[in-house]
C-alpha cells in the first residue's frame, strides 16, 4: 500500500498542476453501476506547497471544507505543514435520484449535474461541492426545479436575518448591492419551493464555510461553480434535494458503500446506520440481480464484508469501501438458474 500510494502521488503532482476545474466524470458504462472515478488509482494524494490549512486545500480543489477534514483525521485542519501529504476523494457513489438535471444531496455537501449527453458522446455528470442550511434553517428536501436565474443580484436581507444580525452587533442593511462583499456571490438561480431558497455563489468573506453546514438553508458554492453552473442549466431543470448520508451502488461486479456523519442537530446509532446499510444492500443486489440474487440469499443479499462495512459507518469518511465481489455468469456453477435477471437503475 505504500509503494502504491507513493506512485499515485507522484502522478497526481503531474494531473494537477494548474488550476482545479469542477469535477466531470464518465458515468459507468454498465447503466447499473453508480460508482463514478477520477483517478484510475485508488488513493490520490497532494503535497502541501507552502504551510497552509486544509480549507486552504480545500479551496484549491474545489474541495468541501468537511469533506477534506473527514478524509484526513490526523492531519491539523489549521496547520497542513509544507510538504505535508494530503489525501483527496477519488470515487463517488452517485445518489439514489434519476440521472436528469441536478441532484443536491445535502448529506454529504454535495451537487450532481447530469448534463444532456450529445449523440454519440459518452453520458457524463459534474460534481461540485456546496454548503447547506444549519440547524434552525434546514435546506429543504423534495423535487423542485430552476425558475429563474439572475447574475449580479443585490441581496435584500430577510427581517429575520436583519434581526439575527443586529442581535449579534452586526447589523445589515436593506440592500446589500453587488460585489465582492455580497452573501449571493455573482450569480443566483431561485428554486420553485416556498421561503425564497437559491442556489447561489458566495462572498470572499465566507468562501472558506463551502462544504459547511452554515447557510440560512440556500445552497451555497463556490465563484467558480457556480458561474459554470449558471451558464450550463436552463430555467426549468429539475432538482432533486435528498439526504442520503449512506449510498450503497455497483461498480465492475464490486459492491460499494459510501457512508457520511450526521448533520447537526440529527444523531443516529450504529445499528440504525447498519440498519439502513443492510436495506440498501439488499436493494441493491435485487436492482443489479433481481430474482436469482433473491432466489440464491432469501434477503436479497450475499455475504459480504461485514467488518469492512462496519469500518466504513465508523470512519464516515466518504470514501467508498468495497463490501462484495459478484461472480461473473461464466463463473457460477452451471446448476443455477441463469433466467429471470432484472436490470435498472439502483
Amino acid at each position: 500500500m505504500k509503494v502504491r500510494s507513493l506512485f499515485a502521488f507522484s502522478i497526481l503532482l503531474s494531473a494537477i498542476s494548474g488550476t482545479a476545474n469542477a469535477t466531470t466524470y464518465s458515468l459507468p458504462e454498465n447503466s447499473n453501476d453508480s460508482v463514478i472515478t477520477e483517478f484510475t488509482y485508488d488513493v490520490p494524494l497532494t503535497r502541501a506547497e507552502q504551510n497552509e490549512t486544509l480549507p486552504d486545500v480545500a479551496r484549491h480543489f474545489l474541495l468541501g471544507q468537511t469533506e477534506i477534514v473527514r478524509l484526513n483525521p490526523n492531519v491539523d485542519r489549521w496547520q497542513v505543514k509544507k510538504d505535508e501529504i494530503v489525501r483527496l476523494p477519488n470515487r463517488r457513489i452517485l445518489p439514489d435520484t434519476p440521472h436528469e438535471g441536478i441532484t443536491l444531496n445535502i448529506a454529504e455537501y454535495r451537487m450532481y449535474y447530469y448534463p444532456p449527453t450529445p449523440k454519440g458522446a459518452v453520458p457524463q455528470v459534474m460534481s461540485y461541492a456546496h454548503g447547506i442550511g444549519r440547524q434552525d434553517w434546514k435546506t429543504p428536501l423534495g423535487k423542485t426545479s430552476i425558475v429563474r436565474k439572475v447574475k449580479d443580484p443585490a441581496w435584500h436581507p430577510p427581517e429575520s436575518i436583519r434581526r439575527e444580525h443586529a442581535a449579534n452587533g452586526d447589523p445589515l442593511p436593506v440592500v446589500v448591492p453587488p460585489g465582492p462583499h455580497n452573501p449571493l456571490g455573482a450569480y443566483k438561480m431561485h428554486l420553485a419551493v416556498p421561503g425564497g431558497y437559491l442556489i447561489h455563489g458566495t462572498d470572499i468573506d465566507k468562501i472558506y464555510g463551502i462544504g459547511m453546514q452554515i447557510t440560512h438553508g440556500c445552497v451555497r458554492m463556490y465563484p467558480e461553480d457556480i458561474e459554470a453552473l449558471y451558464n450550463s442549466v436552463p430555467v426549468g431543470t429539475p432538482v432533486y434535494m435528498v439526504k442520503q448520508p449512506i449510498k450503497v451502488g455497483w461498480l465492475d461486479n464490486t459492491l460499494y458503500v459510501e457512508a457520511h456523519p450526521d448533520l447537526e442537530g440529527e444523531e443516529t446509532t450504529l445499528d440504525q446506520k447498519l440498519d439502513v446499510a443492510l436495506t440498501l444492500i439488499q436493494k441493491a443486489n435485487i436492482a443489479r440481480d433481481g430474482v436469482y440474487a433473491a432466489s440464491q440469499s432469501g434477503t436479497g443479499a450475499p455475504e459480504f464484508d461485514r467488518e469492512a462495512l462496519k469500518q466504513a459507518l465508523t470512519a464516515l469518511d466518504g470514501n467508498p469501501v468495497a463490501l462484495y465481489q459478484r461472480l461473473l455468469q461464466k463463473d457460477l456453477p452451471v446448476s443455477l438458474p441463469t433466467h429471470g435477471i432484472k436490470q435498472g437503475y439502483l
